[in-house]
């Protein structure tokens, strides 16, 4: 056997070396050692319940805990060799621990294996990934709250089938999107129960025969609990293809929200300004400004889409317990962290930021008919059932069409010959801030049921978020 061969750490068994393309074929180095910080976590805590159990003395503990703190100061200071030869993180880490402390490094494998280490890592990673996610969807949401309550009275169209529908305002439109990323941040929380489980000490599949203490390292850990099946634990993914799927929610949200903000953005629209900060320009027509922010939110969600499949293909027609196709977990895992990440700090810094044109936003909500729901509503007060007083304002949108009028620009006369029930009080609903004011129960787009809504949703953050 070959030096290069004896330097393997499982390489006892083979007869010759591991051929020089699988070798970089199968290494996951180059993409798993952004989660050494886990790695050395783990194997510290790891450590310190082999010491309390007996099975390393505390000066072995000692020194594989401080070696192991040595080699993350190496790694963060960038003098620390990957080496593809070693195949993971795992054993990048574990050669350089016994390159500095000798033998007693070989000792901190004792009771586990790269299969229950793995899953306890990614494990770790996404649950500290996960916590920067929540402030970051905290300061967005945060930041749509104060946009909502400064614009609570400005009115604007409400749209379905993106035709003028009824009359709105946009501090309830942006309240809409608030919920959007409500839910997505339950999603997150709820999700993160079962990410903080923990494999560690199911070994390779079935457990270790040495003394260990789970529930200590558990604690140690900051674990809520143990995975309670060897088997489930090393080879368990759902709580990766869990996460990606609240992920292409989420980015599903934010590429709506981008949509909108592509569309209101345009010159035909002209209903919000996006700061200079946010955009870009063409290389060859000066006037050109591009929202390219959420153009590009709007493109990354199929790239999220993709890794929630990948994942799910990755582990429909796996048998029990760990196999190699699992080292294709991470990628998709961390691209759907990274993109997730980027488009809720894009999105935090620049929805604050929003310019709406008011003047632009009222003049469009008067075109399209848009009072016309509270016109047949008016009629129905007044004693006539709904789908008469439905055809009646039907006519009366007919005759606006031909005369190019808006309901409120019609005079008295005009509408009483579609119905002799309409008088002089019509015009308090016609208007614009009649018709939104008129909505006022909870949900509706009344201001005080905008201000209202921004309140309890502030207190709720307060109470779930800090």
């Amino acid at each position: 056997m070959t030096d290069k061969q004896q330097n393997k750490l499982w390489g006892g068994r083979f007869s010759e070396s591991t051929d020089q393309f699988v070798q970089e074929f199968t290494a996951s180095v180059n993409f798993d050692q952004r989660m050494y910080r886990q790695d050395i976590y783990g194997s510290q805590a790891h450590a310190t319940m082999l010491a309390e159990v007996g099975v390393l003395t505390e000066d072995e503990r000692d020194a594989i805990i401080n070696g192991l703190a040595e080699i993350q100061k190496e790694i963060e200071a960038g003098q620390f060799q990957w080496s593809v030869a070693l195949e993971d993180v795992h054993m990048n880490i574990e050669a350089r621990l016994t390159d500095k402390i000798g033998i007693t490094g070989k000792k901190l494998h004792t009771g586990r294996s790269r299969n229950d280490q793995v899953a306890t890592d990614i494990r770790l990673w996404l649950r500290d990934e996960m916590l920067i996610l929540e402030e970051q969807y905290l300061y967005l949401m945060q930041g749509l709250l104060n946009l909502a309550e400064r614009e609570a009275a400005t009115i604007m169209p409400g749209f379905t089938h993106l035709q003028t529908a009824q009359p709105v305002t946009f501090g309830h439109h942006l309240l809409a999107w608030f919920e959007m990323l409500k839910r997505d941040r339950e999603r997150l929380l709820d999700c993160k129960k079962r990410v903080n489980r923990m494999p560690l000490g199911s070994a390779a599949l079935a457990g270790t025969t040495y003394p260990i203490n789970r529930e200590r390292t558990c604690e140690l850990l900051g674990f809520d609990g143990v995975c309670e099946n060897s088997l489930d634990a090393v080879s368990d993914r759902d709580f990766a293809i869990e996460f990606c799927a609240l992920a292409a929610l989420s980015m599903t949200h934010l590429s709506r929200i981008s949509e909108e903000l592509v569309l209101w953005t345009s010159a035909q629209f002209n209903f919000i300004n996006l700061p200079d900060r946010f955009c870009t320009g063409s290389s060859i027509m000066p006037q050109k400004k591009n929202p390219d922010v959420p153009e590009l939110v709007r493109g990354k969600t199929g790239r999220v889409n993709g890794h929630l499949i990948s994942l799910l293909t990755l582990m429909k027609s796996q048998p029990l317990a760990y196999n190699k196709d699992n080292q294709e977990d991470k990628e998709p895992l961390y691209d759907a962290v990274d993109t997730l990440k980027g488009s809720l700090r894009a999105f935090g810094d620049m929805i604050p930021a929003l310019e709406p044109n008011r003047e632009v936003m009222r003049e469009a909500a008067r075109r399209g008919f848009a009072t016309a729901t509270d016109l047949a509503d008016y009629l129905v007060r007044k004693g006539i059932a709904f789908r008469d007083s439905h055809e009646i304002v039907g006519k009366a949108v007919a005759y606006g069409v031909e005369k190019k009028k808006d309901l409120g620009d019609m005079s008295l006369s005009e509408l009483k010959q579609f119905s002799d029930q309409i008088d002089e009080d019509v015009f308090e609903v016609l208007t614009l801030e009649g018709s939104v004011s008129a909505r006022n129960h909870i949900g509706g787009t009344a201001p005080d049921q905008v201000r209202a809504a921004v309140a309890r949703a502030r207190e709720a953050l307060d109470n779930t978020g800090q």
